[in-house]
């Protein structure tokens, strides 16, 4: 989830001539005023509805096809999605909800407040092993530190070889980011019991902790820090959109935490059926040719054209936590993080 400035969309009325403005108004005393089109509401991050996110296109695809009008609300990160949803309860307006991940399914699962959907996953890639009921996929990638290449020019290769460092370092904050929460799984999956001393030695290198991913990445990038924490694919976009190739990845040997970005119908909406059709257009080829180069993760189905940057990227191994596992620890989790960042 790394798109760039959430951007509003104007509609300019037109004065029509008094011919055709009488003509209109005894049309409509001869057939009734003309409805308007269903509202479909997704809540999601901001960074989604950006001017350069996937957000815009995706919204114009949709309507062209399901003669509606997208409405996008936006919060800081997928964890503040969330957050946002269970606040407001059955009195939410959201018929959707769009970009927490695979780290907050059970305990969003667990809030009651989504219905199952009804889409077709079988076009989803059998390398995610995807199989669930309530959750649909729209993109993924891996959690990792990127770094200026022309400034480090031998990066970290482990998280304890990071640690070890004198490195600078900005990332964020579990509790209200999905990054954050990324790192908090990748810390207690390397360091288990030990995690707290790791914790201590990481924040002694700690610039600042932010509440989203956008602040975060936006201050490496004016020279904040050595590292930022983001996403495998963040060097695919300087590459594409940028021409820049000194921002990189660093690899880790014992490995990254995957993240998988989810969809889901809320359970008090009033227009299941569209949002199902949303859910089932996020995983076609024409959502899933826009999503890699506007978000800059990896798509969720085969066969998707993709630029020779994302050739490039580093390949991760797998580590990390069930989702059950995590639902039961995030909250002791986070309580560990906690004291030892505000002493």
């Amino acid at each position: 989830m790394m798109s760039m400035l959430k951007v509003h969309r104007l509609s300019p009325l037109s004065l029509a001539a008094p011919l055709l403005f009488a003509s209109t108004i005894a049309l409509a005393d001869d057939t009734g005023s003309k409805e308007s089109p269903p509202i479909l509401t997704v809540y999601t991050y901001d960074s989604f509805v950006s001017e350069w996110g996937p957000g815009p296109q995706l919204e114009k695809l949709f309507e062209a096809q399901c003669q509606c009008d997208l409405q996008y609300v936006g919060a800081e990160d997928g964890v503040s999605v969330l957050n946002r949803l269970r606040l407001e309860g059955s009195n939410s307006k959201a018929d959707v909800i769009l970009g927490i991940d695979n780290g907050l399914m059970e305990e969003a699962r667990e809030t009651g407040l989504f219905q199952p959907h009804s889409v077709n996953a079988s076009g989803i890639s059998p390398a995610l092993h995807w199989s669930d009921g309530t959750f649909v996929p729209f993109d993924y990638g891996y959690f990792a530190f990127i770094y200026d290449a022309d400034k480090i020019k031998e990066p970290a290769d482990s998280m304890q070889a990071l640690l070890d460092s004198d490195a600078s370092i900005i990332y964020q904050d579990p509790r209200t980011s999905t990054p954050g929460q990324g790192l908090m799984m990748w810390m207690n999956s390397v360091y288990g019991d030990n995690v707290a001393k790791a914790w201590e030695q990481l924040a002694q290198q700690t610039v600042t902790v932010t509440k989203g991913w956008w602040e975060a990445y936006s201050m490496f990038l004016e020279g904040g820090s050595d590292y930022v924490l983001s996403y495998s694919t963040s060097p695919a976009y300087h590459v594409v959109a940028e021409g820049k190739s000194q921002y990189k990845a660093a690899l880790f040997k014992e490995g990254h935490i995957p993240q998988i970005e989810v969809a889901a119908v809320v359970k008090t909406t009033d227009h299941a059926e569209l949002a199902n059709q949303f859910l089932a257009f996020l995983i076609s080829n024409d959502a899933q040719q826009v999503i890699p180069v506007t978000n800059w993760m990896l798509p969720v189905i085969d066969n998707v054209e993709l630029p020779e940057a994302f050739d490039h990227l580093i390949q991760p191994k797998d580590i990390g936590f069930t989702p059950d596992f995590i639902a039961n620890n995030r909250k002791s989790w986070i309580k560990e993080w906690r004291s030892v960042v505000t002493q």
